[in-house]
């Protein structure tokens, strides 16, 4: 079948038309399945919030259930796959490698993610997200979560081929751009993290099903953390390849050293799924030595690159801000950013939160004595909000603004809500973090629906405080809400009302890219030479001037747990 392409009059970014399909199906698909999970969140948030208190107890653990798949799974994945297939056939400028398999790893994925959902609104399927064992869900929660892990398989596969077929067909030379390299490694972290889930779940389906007798439940959380965790590393390299998207079509940036960007990817490929081991550092049947090893030497290279992209994304933009004149001062290239376009504010809060809140509690957690303090409580929702909200909901976010006018030939309605949309958003949700690690640290149960434990026989009195960081909880969350809803909103209002825009000539074969345009500044190679980025270095410092204090407060606070007599 003939291959046609359609060129962006805007952008330059040209599409594949049966990509071009594929991508809008799967966004839109996840933003619907970010609507389910953005109403469970408002009925998780008004039951945990002490004075609301909303559900009872078992339509809240039913509810949150969906919450943690819905969004951890379904809205992120499917998303990705769009971003997946953008970052190879479109950035790469080939057609797309068999499509219609490419299809069976949409309706794979929807019928996975249906099946899972009526699982678990049917009753008897509230075992949360972790889904622990000895816990029994339906057999079809299982089946449905199986089906979705094997279309997002089948989806890497498409990716892989049409890295091959742009290949061969030689429609880019040298390396492949930056993104694409980000997007390889968050398909090569799928294949892994999909390889594990198969591990477990298969069996704890046939367990379900009455098939085997029973599953270990520590082999279970063990393997369940590298599908569980690693799912989130996904996410990481996504984001990560979307901020180096952002920095090249908003500012024409390069990255000071390519070479090192590549290698943080690449770290990220061998040591961040070792990450997963925080889960189990109260877990008795791993020996300390385990724990120590994947926690503290292991995952500190998975660190290392985060602060590698945490430092040239924004070492990017101030060079080329700089070299449009932006020199005075340490932070004039900062100021002068474009803060009015919602594609880079949302970028750049995201990198912030991501880096500053979500990295450094990350660590925190890391560190099997410390970890002690935070385990199961409400301090671990807030760090995995800095991080898969705040890092991934927003970069996604942000990067819509620039796709639908692109991808779905429509423009944004109401630009000044598009405007303000990732401040609310991004905004509240950083402060919701906060809270909830505050909460967290003051002992406040990460999954309990009543804090106060009222009618148990003998109650606790919580301190003022946790009442208050809870209150703020509630009235942050819902705000973030608002600011999720309104994002989507935007988007679903501007696909269906939005003024159509020209979709640009079509031709039977790739075209040159146009030179100063979006698509040039995205396929671009090489590195940002011989530049000064004084402010970035200052961030950088910064950065670690709170990460340091807040190790140490931490530590202080540990030992003031255990007095020595």
């Amino acid at each position: 079948m003939a291959t046609t392409y359609r060129t962006c009059p805007r952008t330059g970014l040209q599409f594949d038309l049966a990509a071009e399909k594929l991508m809008r199906w799967n966004a839109v698909a996840g933003v619907l399945w970010l609507l389910v999970g953005g109403i469970t969140a408002l009925l998780v948030i008004l039951t945990r919030w002490p004075a609301i208190k909303l559900l009872p107890a078992d339509q809240f653990y039913l509810i949150l259930t969906a919450h943690g798949i819905d969004m951890l799974i379904l809205w992120i994945i499917f998303f990705e796959m769009a971003v997946l297939y953008f970052a190879s056939s479109t950035l790469l400028r080939c057609r797309i490698a068999t499509p219609a398999l490419a299809w069976v790893q949409f309706w794979l994925m929807v019928v996975g993610g249906i099946m899972t959902n009526v699982a678990i609104f049917q009753g008897g399927s509230s075992v949360m997200f972790t889904s622990y064992v000895p816990m029994q869900a339906a057999p079809h929660f299982y089946l449905g979560i199986i089906l979705f892990a094997v279309g997002a398989l089948i989806g890497c596969g498409v990716f892989f081929g049409t890295l091959v077929v742009a290949k061969r067909e030689k429609t880019y030379t040298g390396s492949i751009p930056l993104v694409t390299f980000g997007a390889m490694t968050a398909a090569i972290i799928a294949v892994f993290t999909i390889a594990s889930g198969a591990a477990i779940l298969i069996p704890t389906f046939a367990w379900s099903m009455g098939w085997i007798k029973e599953i270990d439940a520590q082999l279970y959380r063990m393997v369940w953390w590298a599908l569980g965790h690693s799912s989130q590393q996904i996410n990481v390299s996504a984001h990560v390849a979307i901020w180096y998207l952002v920095a090249a079509v908003a500012f024409g940036a390069k990255p000071l050293s390519e070479k090192v960007s590549r290698f943080a990817f690449l770290l990220y490929i061998l040591f961040l799924q070792l990450a997963s081991a925080h889960h189990l550092l109260s877990d008795p049947g791993m020996s300390a030595e385990w724990k120590v090893l994947n926690t503290s030497y292991f995952m500190y290279f998975a660190v290392l690159a985060s602060m590698i992209h945490g430092f040239t994304v924004p070492g990017a933009i101030e060079a080329a801000q700089r070299r449009k004149g932006f020199t005075n001062g340490l932070f004039e290239w900062l100021r002068k950013a474009p803060w009015g376009n919602p594609v880079f504010s949302g970028m750049f809060i995201s990198l912030v939160g991501f880096g500053f809140i979500g990295g450094i509690s990350g660590v925190v957690l890391g560190t099997e004595q410390i970890n002690m303090l935070m385990h199961n409580t409400f301090y671990v929702p807030g760090h995995f909000h800095a991080t898969v909200v705040v890092g991934t909901t927003l970069a996604f976010m942000s990067v819509t603004y620039l796709l639908v006018p692109t991808l779905f030939k429509r423009e944004m309605i109401f630009p000044k809500l598009c405007q303000i949309q990732p401040y609310l958003y991004g905004i509240s949700m950083i402060v919701l973090s906060l809270v909830m690690m505050g909460a967290g640290t003051l002992g406040v149960s990460r999954r309990h629906w009543d804090m106060a434990f009222s009618g148990a026989p003998f109650q606790y009195e919580w301190p003022g405080a946790a009442y208050l960081m809870m209150g703020l909880t509630g009235i942050f969350g819902v705000i973030a809400v608002v600011g999720g809803g309104l994002w989507i909103l935007l988007v679903v209002g501007s696909l269906l009302f939005g003024k159509k825009l020209d979709g640009g000539a079509t031709s039977d074969k790739p075209t040159p890219i146009p030179d100063q345009t979006a698509a040039a500044a995205a396929s671009a190679t090489g590195s940002e030479e011989h530049t000064n980025v004084p402010g970035t270095v200052v961030l950088a410092i910064t950065l670690l001037v709170c990460f340091v204090l807040y190790y140490f407060v931490n530590w202080k606070y540990l030992s003031e747990v255990w007095g020595l007599s």
